[in-house]
């Protein structure tokens, strides 16, 4: 197999996987280094494929992946509990949070892939956070920040919004609406 042959491989194993594939296993697939598959998916990256780098590997965009809406909420909660209240209740719902970001007073726009679909992939990402010793973005914001979450369609995503709503989770604007 030569080299375009592989990059196409591993399009097609990102197109077609339910979740993330680290790059590690895309290297035994495809019987290379670990370091091949990351300059691959630099290639495919600067060939206009939007490949997403999470903690739990690479995947796809949500509109790739058969999610087809997307809506960014703004949400303010501290603590683990409410973190992890927060994702269980996205990914409960059908949904996937994509992105967690905050808007720092000197930095601007931090923004970090989460990717999480299932519960399996919340209880991973607050174990990781939980063992790693670090604080989740939010805490430099107070709590406030925001989460870009896809559905499959726009009422699964008014049904995640409202069960957020329900617990207070996000933000209101001056007329107390949810955001």
């Amino acid at each position: 197999m030569d080299a375009k042959q592989r990059r196409e491989e591993i399009a097609a194993l990102l197109r077609g996987a339910k979740g993330p594939i680290t790059g590690s296993d895309l290297a035994k697939r495809l019987h290379v280094s670990r370091q091949l598959i990351v300059g691959d998916i630099a290639l495919l990256r600067t060939g206009g494929l939007e490949i997403y780098a999470t903690p739990q590997g690479y995947l796809l965009p949500a509109s790739q992946q058969g999610l087809g809406a997307s809506r960014v909420v703004a949400a303010k909660h501290l603590g683990e509990a409410a973190l992890r209240d927060e994702l269980e209740t996205v990914v409960d719902l059908g949904g996937m949070v994509v992105d967690v970001s905050i808007e720092h007073a000197l930095y601007g726009e931090f923004k970090a892939m989460l990717m999480l679909r299932d519960r399996a992939g919340v209880e991973a990402f607050v174990g990781a956070l939980r063992n790693s010793g670090m604080e989740p973005l939010s805490l430099l914001t107070g709590g406030v920040h925001l989460h870009t979450l896809s559905a499959r369609d726009e009422q699964a995503l008014d049904r995640i919004q409202q069960a957020l709503e329900r617990k207070g989770y996000l933000l209101a604007d001056e007329a107390g609406n949810g955001r």
